[in-house]
């Protein structure tokens, strides 16, 4: 009976299935030649150096010059790229802009490298607004960099947020969640199609997938991603409005008066907020004439994207009240600073620093932004090593009683120091650690090549091998005998330049036995080479052939 009740319910399902296919068909055709698979590489700071890291991503073509929306996280820090187009073909790109706010970025395909010369075919965007939950969505994109692959699944939450329970999303100092209310659905997201789009039934992007939380996936909605990249096509950022304020959802005790409005929790010194007046515990309620309201945090986006929306420059009114008496306010937004800046390698330091931005120096309650913040240190190097230590997070003031205002006068300093020195040179350097004032002796120096070094030469002799086990060793009527069989030879390699052939076997190299467990079947032959320096050749067939 169960078996037959099953059965029923997967009909309509199924038949409901075979009613789409034709829909779905035709959207994985109209999109699917736009996808791209992007690989990256980029730069990180992590212990004192700036480190190169390969990842790869997904895209879409946008528009016919070859501009391609991912997600910021994917090409934000990007140094180069190599873009695999849906025919094949790979073409190197170029970062156009990036905005860590809404993990949006787009990049610049480089056409003249393109060998097909008819049209790029280009995704068109829907309205994303008219989304809604149940919708059929298709995932598509390059999964753990693979070819292309589409999901099938329904949007499941078309304002799908962060909440404090679950935690924020940032990147490089930019909470996401704070203009973005994601399309949260079902059909499956994998680590690769970050970047890759969301595509509606009739094939066109309908969100850009982003995240996973559980089992759902989360996809930038159309109409944010798109606005965001047109902003970046133009100007190559996205400039927002700034009042100075930190705000967060109502009290419970405001919603139980029938308060409606969002609640200041702290006004930054010198802020468009705190020339206007506004104090810690005002209630605002408009905003440039449109009402604002948050008791929860689902409701606080609305908020964010109308401030992130204002001009810089042109006045505007905020309603408000204090104490429970309606006031209104004048003030002239600012462009929003950046929470942090980007971090660069001091390698005769041993540090990658930032720069102090606006907000940040505001947050750490410092009078201006004077000053250089330790983003990482290298274990052992001289930062790490003064004494004291320096500390991630420390703000640098002075070295060597000279005042540092920025990263480029920290390298000015240095260099200063090391002028003809083969050693490092002792240095006092004045810093700010939390609200304590403290002072060190770093070692300095000398400054060194900030380039990546070169890869270290090593012997190479052009051919694979295997251990000659006991088994085989028997098998092939030597018994007792240890060393290794040839397996590959390099064409014009050292190794077929001495005659050497696959099959031979190898007892002896200069005289030193070849021997190891069978475990080690890469490893035996490879270590002795390694003893060798590049330009000698040796070659030991001769004897090890006259002893097989």
């Amino acid at each position: 009976m169960r078996s037959f009740l099953a059965l029923l319910l997967a009909l309509p399902l199924s038949a409901a299935d075979d009613a789409r296919r034709p829909e779905v068909d035709r959207a994985i055709a109209r999109l699917s030649p736009t996808i791209v698979r992007i690989e990256v590489i980029s730069e990180d700071g992590s212990e004192g150096r700036m480190l190169r890291q390969h990842a790869v991503g997904s895209g879409a073509i946008i528009d016919a010059e070859g501009r391609v929306i991912t997600n910021y996280h994917v090409a934000g820090r990007g140094a180069t790229f190599l873009c695999r187009l849906a025919d094949r073909e790979e073409l190197p790109a170029t970062l156009v802009g990036a905005d860590a706010m809404t993990d949006v970025a787009v990049i610049q395909l480089d056409l003249s490298r393109r060998r097909a010369k008819t049209p790029l075919p280009v995704a068109e965007f829907a309205d994303s607004d008219r989304a809604r939950a149940g919708d059929t969505v298709l995932s598509m994109g390059c999964p753990a960099g693979l070819t292309q692959s589409v999901t099938l699944g329904i949007i499941a939450n078309d304002a799908m947020v962060m909440t404090r329970f679950v935690g924020a999303m940032n990147l490089d100092g930019e909470s996401v969640g704070e203009l973005v209310r994601w399309f949260g659905h079902d059909a499956v997201i994998f680590g690769g199609n970050s970047g890759g789009p969301l595509v509606d039934t009739q094939g066109r992007i309908v969100g850009i997938n982003e995240i996973g939380v559980g089992s759902l996936g989360g996809a930038i909605p159309a109409n944010t991603a798109k606005a965001v990249a047109a902003e970046l096509i133009a100007h190559g950022r996205v400039a927002r409005g700034w009042l100075g304020l930190e705000v967060q959802p109502l009290l419970r005790s405001f919603s139980a008066r029938d308060v409606r409005g969002v609640l200041v929790r702290s006004v930054f010194r010198d802020s468009p907020g705190a020339i206007a007046g506004l104090r810690q515990g005002d209630v605002l309620t408009a905003v440039a004439g449109q009402a604002v309201h948050a008791d929860c945090d689902e409701q606080m986006s609305t908020y964010h994207r109308l401030v992130a929306d204002l001009r810089a420059g042109r006045e505007i009114k905020v309603d408000f009240t204090r104490e429970g008496t309606a006031l209104t306010a004048t003030l002239v937004p600012a462009e929003r600073p950046a929470n942090i800046a980007r971090e660069a390698e001091l390698a005769s330091w041993g540090l990658t620093v930032r720069d102090q931005t606006r907000l940040s120096a505001l947050r750490a309650k410092r009078p201006n932004q004077d000053g250089v913040v330790v983003d990482s240190l290298r274990p052992g190097g001289p930062a790490a090593e003064a004494k004291p230590a320096l500390l991630e997070g420390d703000l640098i003031l002075s070295v060597a009683g000279r005042p540092v205002k920025d990263i480029a006068t920290l390298r000015a300093v240095s260099r200063d120091l090391q002028k003809a020195k083969t050693e490092p040179e002792a240095v006092l350097v004045a810093f700010v650690r939390g609200t304590a004032e403290m002072i060190s002796v770093v070692r300095v120096g000398p400054e060194v090549d900030a380039t990546i070094a070169p890869r270290a030469a090593r012997p190479w002799a052009g051919f694979a091998s295997q251990v000659l086990t006991a088994e085989l060793a028997k098998a092939l009527g030597l018994k007792g005998k240890a060393g290794i069989r040839v397996t590959q030879v390099v064409t014009g390699s050292v190794a077929e330049q001495a005659s050497m052939k696959v099959g031979d076997l190898w007892f002896k190299l200069d005289g030193k036995v070849i021997a190891g467990p069978p475990a080690r079947d890469a490893e035996v032959f490879g270590a002795l080479i390694r003893e060798y320096r590049s330009a000698r050749r040796s070659n030991s067939r001769g004897s090890a052939m006259a002893n097989r």
